[in-house]
């Protein structure tokens, strides 16, 4: 969305797209579960008296408009991306299927996926934790408004202190919200590390794969 109210911003996807393409040329494998927030937020409409469910397949479908969004911006790059979606939408992408998306990874392919889970109820943040599972991913990263996780919404609180390193259970009891209690055990279960860094900031993300930059780091307790 960027600094527009709603929608695309194509200026910030190219960004995002650059970040990517940087990482994917360091030879690593990425996927990328991406959300539709910029679009349609389901828990927004729910609370203002849209059915629940329904509104989050409508916020489903707006994480594959971003996807195939993302999917153009990084093929201008030269990029080889396939996008699969949890909703099959044989027309404009892949049905989610695990293996082929393994495939996908191994020929250096960058797998987007669209559609959170496929089921309401759950947020992309469960799916990022879903599928990071399921690809045997390393490391979970959650491209985010700040870098890191805070005490409080430092943008709100000049007081906020930003952590360094938390465990999964410090996440959960002081209820910091980088992500939802799902996503959070989810990965704890799988012992799958998450990395909370700022998605606005150029570059970010190639830092963080070299250990750099400003991040918070979620882990098992020693």
């Amino acid at each position: 969305m960027g600094k527009r109210e709603y929608g695309l911003d194509n200026e910030t996807v190219s960004r995002i797209a650059i970040d990517i393409r940087d990482v994917v040329a360091m030879g690593v494998q990425v996927c990328v579960v991406i959300g539709g927030g910029n679009i349609f937020r389901g828990v927004r409409a729910a609370a203002s008296g849209m059915d629940r469910a329904q509104a989050d397949y409508i916020g489903m479908l707006a994480t594959v408009m971003n996807a195939l969004a993302m999917q153009n911006a990084l093929e201008k790059r030269g990029v080889a991306t396939r996008v699969q979606s949890a909703i099959p939408m044989a027309s404009i992408c892949e049905p989610y299927i695990r293996r082929r998306a393994e495939r996908h990874m191994e020929k250096g392919r960058v797998v987007v996926f669209a559609a959170g889970t496929g089921n309401p109820f759950f947020t992309t943040d469960t799916a990022a934790a879903l599928r990071a599972a399921e690809m045997n991913c390393d490391t979970l990263l959650k491209g985010t408004q700040v870098d890191g996780v805070y005490s409080a919404d430092p943008r709100k609180d000049p007081d906020a202190t930003r952590y360094e390193r938390l465990t999964y259970l410090e996440v959960l009891s002081r209820d910091l919200g980088v992500m939802d209690a799902a996503a959070i055990s989810l990965a704890r279960e799988n012992g799958l590390p998450i990395i909370v860094f700022n998605v606005h900031a150029a570059g970010a993300f190639a830092q963080v794969m070299r250990g750099e930059g400003r991040f918070t780091k979620i882990i098992e307790a020693d």
